[in-house]
Parts: structure tokens; C-alpha cells; sequence
């Protein structure tokens, strides 16, 4: 069991990964701030985890898509009186159409979401984490950033952002007892690819690929706790991702043409 006073941030708590690292670390005895924009579906699984594990449990709508959302999470955090000791950057989407058709008001969106308020985030909770002398930060990437790029996908280059960001990170605040990991899932088992009309895509994809997101979860939350920097759940992924690094830059551009199984829809 874990010290009662520590509590975790998590967002896109309301599905998926984020839902998973929710009822892991309540298990484990954290108290929670569940950030999502469903508002309804939050309260109740925030209300169910509560109930079961006798923790502290609170739910905070918000749309990390709006530039005001990360200084407004926070500041509902510390009107409640709540120390943030773990954040979980989980929130994230992406598209299929092409970069310039899309327009750039969705472009924006998704920078926001998963680039500058990711980062904004982790600034906000720093402070706190400093003076403790403790913290854990898992930012969700995905094995996307150690692959080939993809025609039209701002996703890659975004998730490559978060990988070295995190590293970065992870160098500077490491000796004042704070880790920060890149989690960098695969193909994994939630309603992703149903939010994103890419299903018919996903279920071709060979089952071998596929991971459940509470494995994801579980070899993300060991991996911050042991101070690794970057974390590849899954020993297919791993083994992905171990083939793709070495290969020249020409290479990589050749397979990120041929091989994305999500090509975007003029």
C-alpha cells in the first residue's frame, strides 16, 4: 500500500489506457483526479473507485484540445487541496485525412492535446514534485515514434515530440527523485480506432499485434517506478521497434510509404 497522500493525475481517464492506469492505481491505494471530456461517464467510474477501493476519487471535465484546460485542471487540483504526486498524460487521437485538406483549426487541436498541453502539464505539476522530492510522469507515446513516419500523420512526428521530450525530461529531474517514462504502446485494445473510423483497418491487422490495456498499463507503471526512461510494452513491439531503429533514414521513408496501415482518404 502506498502512502495515502499521493495522488494521480490522469487524463483520458474516462476510456481505454487511461481508464486501465485509473483502476490500477486505485488498487494500489492512490487517490485519483480523473480529467476527460465526458463528463457523465467520469463521475461514474470515478464514484465506482472510490466505492471499491476506499480512496479519494474526483472527476474534472475538461477538453485538453482548449489552451485554458491544463491551467485550469490545475488550479481545480489545488482548490481542492490536491497534491499532484503522479500525472498521467494520456490523452490523444488521431486522423486519417490528408494534412492539407484537414483544416488547420484540427491540426491545432491535435498539437494542443497531445504537444502543448502534455507539456504544459508537466510544467504545472514540477513545482509540487520538486519540493516532495518524489513524482512520477508517464507521457503516452507510442512505438509510432521508433517506426517509419506515415504519409499525412502529424501523429507520428507528435509522438516522436513526446518520446524525446520525456527522456529530456526524465535526465533533468531524475536526482530530485522524480522519473518520467515514455510509454510507447502498440496496437492496443480500447475504443481508439473506434473514435478514430479507422476499425475496419485495425481488425485486418494480425492478432499477434494486439495488446489488452491493462498489460500496457502494468509494464508502463513498472517501468516509471524503476526509472527507465522509455518503456516498449509487449515483446512483439519490442522486437518492432529493435528491427527499425538501424535502418537508414531512406529506408525508414520507403516502409512509411508502403506499410501504414491507416493511408488517409482525400
Amino acid at each position: 500500500m502506498n502512502e495515502p497522500q499521493r495522488t494521480a493525475l490522469i487524463t483520458g481517464a474516462s476510456a481505454g489506457i487511461g481508464e486501465a492506469f485509473a483502476r490500477m492505481l486505485a488498487q494500489e491505494g492512490y487517490n485519483l483526479l480523473l480529467v476527460a471530456r465526458r463528463a457523465e461517464r467520469l463521475q461514474t467510474l470515478a464514484t465506482e473507485l472510490a466505492d471499491q477501493h476506499g480512496i479519494q476519487c474526483q472527476s474534472f471535465a475538461a477538453d485538453l484540445t482548449d489552451p485554458a484546460s491544463p491551467a485550469a485542471i490545475i488550479e481545480h487540483a489545488t482548490g481542492l487541496g490536491i497534491a499532484i504526486d503522479v500525472l498521467i498524460n494520456n490523452a490523444g487521437l488521431s486522423a486519417k485525412d490528408a494534412f492539407a485538406t484537414t483544416p488547420w483549426a484540427k491540426h491545432a487541436a491535435d498539437i494542443q492535446l497531445m504537444v502543448t498541453g502534455l507539456t504544459e502539464l508537466c510544467h504545472r505539476v514540477l513545482p509540487g514534485m520538486q519540493a516532495r522530492g518524489w513524482g512520477r510522469i508517464i507521457n503516452l507515446s507510442s512505438i509510432a515514434a521508433l517506426a517509419p513516419p506515415g504519409a499525412s500523420l502529424l501523429y507520428t512526428g507528435i509522438k516522436s515530440y513526446v518520446l524525446n521530450i520525456s527522456q529530456s525530461l526524465d535526465m533533468e529531474l531524475k536526482p530530485q527523485g522524480i522519473h518520467v517514462t515514455a510509454l510507447c504502446p502498440g496496437f492496443t485494445r480500447t475504443e481508439f480506432h473506434d473514435v478514430m473510423d479507422t476499425r475496419d483497418q485495425a481488425d485486418n491487422l494480425p492478432a499477434i499485434l494486439w495488446q489488452d490495456a491493462d498489460d500496457v498499463v502494468r509494464e508502463g507503471w513498472q517501468a516509471v517506478m524503476k526509472g527507465k526512461p522509455v518503456c516498449v510494452p509487449g515483446s512483439v513491439n519490442k522486437i518492432v521497434a529493435a528491427s527499425m531503429l538501424p535502418l537508414p533514414v531512406s529506408v525508414r521513408y520507403m516502409l512509411g510509404r508502403s506499410m501504414n496501415p491507416f493511408k488517409h482518404t482525400q
